[in-house]
């Protein structure tokens, strides 16, 4: 399975990907208003940042020089500097609060967008997906590529605007004041176009590198974490930890490198920056001593923009690596975003009955529950063919049992009717129509799934049994709890119903669990029930307890049992037994042990062990 698994070797592309880029910046068209009025703030700052060296300039000009010069004390000029410097400070100050605060929007909202865009799409994609998609990868996606990919569009797109802004207004200043003086400025700039790429190469390299092990680290804390259970009782903790710590030492090498390279790098554009102001100091000293109208004044106004140039100069090198360093997360976004399910409703079913965030309630046909099996192949993406010609006809209301050694293809098939899966060939009918001439939402809506390892969500035990409806009312709720006889335990709680079941129901034991999930079902009300060995993880006097609900639940419904425990599908209207995908006998129970089959064996067997079990107590 792992050759279907997502790996960050997928998303290795080097240079920008324009097209891509361009689909996450369609996630900040809503947001165009913020990054209009923030650009706007950005270009006013750039303007001022040329604006200030003229006021210094006018200082030392018109009243430090003169002063100097003529050996007196006119500060007349001073009130006309002080105004102009409070006046910039208010435009400074303002530009920057405005900046700030629409950057900070452009990232939470952009954020937002990318995170709801993709946890949409992961509802629609089908089991198959999962099967072949680890959950640490899914999660790097949500957490950290996305906030990735929201800082670098908020502040480095804006400061890659502001810095292109301030080099374009400052070079025509720079002409403007003093052209060979311009020219010797941009001479520098080839050169430090020739470090930065090659700088930037090795830098986005190592970066690459960290993200890889990063992912990885992200997956091992989820198996650590979802783990621990069978860490702790297998006493893996010492196996584990050394694993975890090869991968974290791992990234602090790499990241120990990378910084070594970025630390050379900026020493590197800094040097080449003071040979340009140098040059520019040599230049116009020489224009200042020979007293060719090149003054004082002018000469700081220029150094004072040669540093202004070089710093937009370095920041656009460094956003555009950066860009470059995001082109993974933008990638493996879009890859998430963009992934075809690989079960969808036909358009024409979609007009119908409407999407899965949108349903045509009013479209939706009552079901009766009749399922058909006609010719159905099957084979997941990895392994072996699991079911070859499969036939079967089922009756509304009738029950089914499944049972059958591992493997047998028993979850296959009642993951099928569910349509969690298709089949490869062959059809599915509900009601003698073709499921897939209706839509998911229709199926899944008449549908009750009781897993043997129910899941339950962080919230209250109430707020778990209303997810099977989420209309219903408390006197609903509490009544769907005692049909299986929840309600005496639930009652036990200090809170009540108000009990919060904690992350998965790790506050509730596994049978508790259980029958909160039976609860659930009964409270949807579905035409088809799947209880997939929805028993075996309850003890003897719990499944006692909850079988009398599950015969009431189970009258007047289609019912699939994927059976653990024998002894709780006996009255069952029909059990087959598989193996191989293939039903090897078919009867009631007790047509099954008169034939003293494969049946026979396995029950037997079972109550066998039910038995000594029961006498070692």
């Amino acid at each position: 399975m792992n050759d279907y698994l997502h790996d960050e070797e997928e998303f290795t592309s080097r240079k920008i990907d324009w097209g891509l880029w361009k689909k996450i910046f369609s996630f900040m068209r809503p947001l165009r208003k913020y990054v209009i009025l923030a650009i706007s703030c950005m270009a006013v700052l750039a303007l001022t940042d040329v604006i200030y060296p003229y006021i210094s300039r006018f200082a030392i000009d018109d009243i430090i020089t003169p002063n100097i010069e003529n050996g007196t004390a006119d500060l007349s000029k001073l009130t006309v500097f002080i105004g102009l410097y409070v006046i910039f400070m208010i435009v400074q100050a303002t530009m920057v609060f405005l900046f700030i605060r629409f950057a900070g929007k452009i990232q939470t909202e952009l954020a937002y967008n990318i995170r709801e865009s993709a946890f949409n799409h992961l509802q629609e994609l089908p089991f198959s997906y999962y099967d072949r998609t680890r959950v640490g990868w899914i999660m790097a996606r949500m957490t950290s590529d996305s906030r990735n990919l929201s800082e670098l569009l908020s502040w480095g797109l804006i400061d890659i605007t502001w810095g292109l802004f301030l080099m374009a207004i400052l070079v025509i200043f720079m002409f403007a004041i003093n052209p060979i003086l311009a020219l010797v400025t941009l001479a520098v700039v080839p050169f430090m176009t020739l470090v930065s790429i090659y700088f930037r190469k090795h830098i986005l390299k190592a970066y690459r590198s960290i993200r890889k092990v990063n992912s990885k680290i992200t997956g091992a804390y989820n198996e650590g974490i979802t783990g621990a259970l069978t860490t702790k009782t297998l006493v893996l903790e010492e196996s584990n930890f050394q694993d975890f710590d090869d991968l974290t030492s791992n990234m602090k090498n790499q990241s120990i490198r990378a910084a070594m390279i970025q630390g050379l790098y900026f020493p590197s554009m800094l040097f080449l920056i003071t040979i340009g102001i140098a040059l520019v100091y040599i230049v116009g000293g020489n224009y200042v001593l020979a007293n060719i109208g090149f003054s004082v004044g002018t000469l700081y106004l220029f150094t004072n923009y040669v540093w202004q140039f070089f710093e937009p100069v370095n920041n656009v090198a460094m956003i555009y690596a950066n860009f470059q360093q995001a082109q993974a997360s933008a990638e493996r976004i879009v890859s998430l975003i963009e992934v075809e399910a690989d079960i969808t409703d036909r358009p024409d079913v979609i007009e119908k009955y409407g999407t899965l965030f949108d349903y045509k309630l009013e479209n939706f046909e009552d079901i009766k529950g009749a399922v058909e099996f006609e010719n159905v192949s099957f084979k997941y993406q990895v392994g072996e063919q699991v079911l070859t010609d499969f036939n079967l006809k089922v009756e509304a209301g009738q029950s089914i049992a499944l049972v059958g050694h591992t493997g047998a293809g028993k979850t296959t098939i009642v993951n099928l009717i569910c349509r969690f899966y298709e089949p490869t060939q062959g059809r599915i009918l509900v009601d003698g129509s073709d499921y897939k001439n209706r839509s998911m939402s229709w199926l899944h809506s008449n549908l009750g799934y009781v897993l043997q390892d129910p899941h339950l969500f962080s919230g209250s035990v109430m707020e778990n049994i209303r997810y099977g409806k989420l209309s219903a009312t408390d006197e609903e709720v509490i009544a769907a709890a005692k049909a299986v006889e929840a309600h005496e335990f639930i009652m036990k709680f200090e809170k009540g119903y108000d009990t919060e079941c904690g992350e998965g129901g790790s506050r509730l034991s596994v049978g508790q669990k259980q029958l909160v999930s039976f609860a659930r079902a009964i409270l949807a009300d579905p035409k088809i029930l799947i209880l997939d060995e929805a028993t075996s993880s309850v003890d003897t006097e719990t499944e006692k307890a909850i079988q009398v609900a599950i015969n009431k639940l189970l009258e007047g419904r289609t019912s699939f049992i994927v059976a653990h425990r024998l002894s709780t599908i006996v009255h069952s209207d029909r059990i087959l037994v598989l193996e191989n995908g293939k039903v090897i006998e078919e009867g009631t129970h007790k047509q099954l042990i008169q034939k003293k089959g494969s049946y026979y064996k396995l029950y037997t067997n079972q109550y066998s062990e039910e038995m000594l079990e029961l006498s070692l107590r």
